[in-house]
């Protein structure tokens, strides 16, 4: 990678690629009418199911519509939401559960314990830390109307912070209808019992969603702090939209004709925080992980040493540069954990910590690569994964592979990764992405280090040695020991290859100073949000 490539040509590239890629670009007017707020969402929403995908868009769409048992304050500690009150025996072993007075869903109908009951089922079937709590459920069950008892066939910690889990998957939860849904399958129907309403007949892929507030919420008489707390809602409407062109977007934030920027790209923070009328705000100050993913079904990552040379030819600073920019957003860090939370560790990254591009050479000879093209996904309408893929790119073909680059936007990537099909086929060989801190903060959160096979995130990487790990740490107890099961876990992800990160970032969001009362939480939340 010649080091005078900067971010710009990068994000040139990319340009053009979404340019082409666009079929329009949204115009916006300005809207005057009273209580609306009009916000410009990261990606375009076509996936509406947030048990079905990871997507950080449906994940934050899903925080309007639906509610949670438990929720996550913005000191990461776990309190009661949905729930009025819970209990546990003395040995730990069994949970018993009673919902708040007030809890409706969107048609009128009372929440229920079979409703959560049933929800949980289905989100303990998809997600990372609900399939550990589930492999460890004797029973799940209702009592009455109001009640629910969860009974552990073996012990298991971190109970309520799996049921309190703020990112990917959320167990948001859904009427017991909605929830019977399989897991691998979409749901139709989008009722919640959340602070806000979907209105499925102002949805327009592609342009804009819309959400309307439930009158009927009723929100908890807290403060609110994270996802906890009293929701309450100062809006009538939330008009999401969606503007793949930063240019427009920040033309329109700066003109008024939107309140809320949810990502604006980082080159452009500094003529944000220098407009009067405008101001910045870092909601999550642990930060972002970048992602290169290999799909260990098929050739040439199908090789152990063909994905090592992977983490020998990533150079964190080249790819940070690349798709982040200004060097105050991001951090190196060699840890599959994130570098603030508490299992933050080194070992086993001697490779990641120094690009070796003869070693990496090597290491694709040895493992009998045969010339055929690495299908590598291409984002291009999210500057920060469309400058790490095309560094990627260039360091795979520095390397000795060919590269067949393939672009498309974010929301057809959501389709696209999922395919298990070879790469001649559909599939792909590398993605890019992104996971908050908050998802990459344990080995119980952290879907990059599951070796699940084909229940692991995509990629499907088969590792044993790793779900042994991991369940030798949700049954632990001690600190100490969980902090020795980290440590040995990165070392056997690194190894294996799992995936390679490639470095921490933060993202301010950005936002008209009529706005007030936007809370840090690590997606963006639209209760306690006045417009003045």
């Amino acid at each position: 990678m010649k080091a005078e490539m900067t971010r710009r040509q990068f994000v040139g590239t990319g340009a053009a690629a979404t340019a082409a890629l666009a079929v329009r670009v949204p115009v916006v007017h300005a809207q005057k009418r009273e209580g609306t707020l009009r916000f410009v969402a990261q990606a375009d929403l076509k996936i509406l199911d947030p048990v079905w995908t990871t997507a950080y868009i449906t994940r934050n769409h899903s925080y309007l519509v639906y509610d949670t048992l438990f929720g996550t304050d913005d000191k990461l500690q776990i309190k009661p939401q949905m729930v009025d009150r819970h209990t546990v025996s003395r040995d730990g072993m069994k949970y018993s559960f009673t919902l708040r007075d007030g809890l409706k869903w969107h048609d009128g109908q009372a929440v229920v314990a079979e409703d959560c009951v049933e929800s949980l089922k289905r989100w303990g079937k998809k997600d990372r830390f609900g399939r550990l709590l589930m492999a460890h459920t004797a029973k799940i069950a209702p009592i009455d109307k109001k009640t629910f008892t969860l009974d552990l066939a073996e012990r298991f910690g971190p109970v309520l912070e799996a049921l309190g889990k703020p990112s990917s998957n959320v167990p948001f939860m859904m009427p017991a209808r909605v929830a019977a849904t399989s897991a691998d399958e979409q749901i139709k129907e989008i009722v919640g019992s959340g602070p806000f309403k979907f209105v499925k007949d102002e949805w327009q892929p592609g342009n804009q969603v819309v959400y309307v507030k439930h009158a009927d919420y009723v929100p908890r008489n807290e403060a609110p702090s994270g996802s906890t707390g009293g929701k309450k809602v100062y809006v009538d409407r939330v008009l999401w939209r969606y503007i793949p062109d930063p240019a427009t977007a920040n033309a329109a934030l700066a003109a008024g004709e939107v309140d809320w920027w949810e990502q604006p790209p980082l080159d452009f923070i500094p003529k944000i925080e220098q407009t009067a009328s405008l101001s910045t705000f870092l909601t999550d100050p642990l930060g972002t992980q970048g992602w290169l993913r290999p799909n260990h079904l098929h050739p040439p990552f199908n090789n152990k040493k063909a994905r090592q040379a992977l983490l020998s030819m990533v150079d964190q600073p080249t790819y940070l540069q690349a798709a982040i920019g200004p060097a105050k957003y991001y951090r190196t860090c060699q840890s599959v954990f994130a570098c603030n939370g508490p299992y933050a560790t080194k070992v086993g990254a001697d490779a990641l910590a120094k690009q070796d591009l003869a070693r990496a050479r090597q290491l694709v000879k040895e493992s009998g690569y045969d010339g055929r093209p690495v299908a590598v996904i291409h984002v291009t309408d999210i500057p920060l994964l469309n400058g790490a893929a095309l560094v990627t790119r260039e360091l795979l073909q520095s390397i000795g592979f060919t590269v067949d680059l393939r672009a498309m936007d974010w929301s057809t990537n959501l389709a696209t990764r999922a395919r298990k099909e070879p790469p001649d086929k559909g599939g792909w060989n590398v993605l890019h992405t992104w996971w908050m801190a908050a998802d990459v903060i344990s080995p119980a959160v952290h879907f990059g280090v599951s070796g699940a096979g084909a229940g692991a995130w995509f990629g499907w990487p088969d590792i044993p040695q790793l779900e042994k790990l991991i369940t030798e740490w949700v049954r632990a107890t001690d600190q100490g020991k969980r902090k020795q099961l980290a440590d040995e876990i990165q070392k056997v992800a690194l190894d294996e290859v799992a995936y390679v990160p490639w470095g921490e970032y933060v993202q301010p969001t950005a936002f008209r100073k009529s706005v007030q009362g936007i809370l840090k939480f690590i997606a963006p939340l639209f209760w306690n949000v006045k417009i003045a």
